[in-house]
């Protein structure tokens, strides 16, 4: 999987910059840094045959990655060319988030069936509780529990009375 991942990535990265590097990460993938634009591209194993994790983020001040903002599964039998589409719109959408725009989150393109949902309104701090107060409970052992308790030790005494308690011992 890995020599896959690298010769699409070879050829990835040959058409979206001139000036690139491609190395190998930790967990397998492999990755494509443009120093020239400040963004990265990751390709990633899904555990899937012939399908892969394809990530892109930001290169911060200094030449460390910030965390991927946008990632899709794509399939890695398709023509470069198509790869390339898909890395672009995650490359543009990367940019915008860097330009100020409100952080829209994980891409969500590429993942047929499943719709984005409205951003939920924040909800209001509630205030710190000491202990939720319990009506009509006590905290302490439960009925329930005792006869559970009678039971195992009359089955215990029983069995030791089978063991011990017969003549002859």
């Amino acid at each position: 999987m890995y020599a896959q991942l690298r010769e699409t990535a070879a050829e990835l990265a040959g058409v979206l910059w001139r000036e690139h590097t491609v190395y190998r990460e930790r967990g397998g993938g492999v990755v494509i840094r443009g120093e020239h634009v400040r963004r990265w591209i990751s390709l990633a194993p899904t555990g899937g045959k012939d399908r892969a994790l394809l990530r892109a983020g930001r290169i911060l001040d200094g030449g460390t990655t910030a965390p991927a903002r946008t990632e899709v599964v794509v399939d890695l039998t398709a023509p470069v060319a198509e790869l390339a589409t898909t890395c672009r719109r995650m490359l543009a959408e990367v940019a915008a988030a860097a330009d100020g725009s409100a952080d829209p989150g994980p891409s969500r393109a590429g993942r047929p069936g499943k719709a984005r949902k409205a951003p939920k309104a924040p909800k209001a701090p509630k205030a710190p509780k000491a202990r939720a107060a319990r009506t009509g409970r006590s905290l302490h052992t439960g009925a329930g529990s005792w006869v559970v308790l009678v039971l195992v030790g009359v089955a215990v005494a029983a069995w030791a009375y089978t063991l011990f308690g017969g003549p002859g011992y």
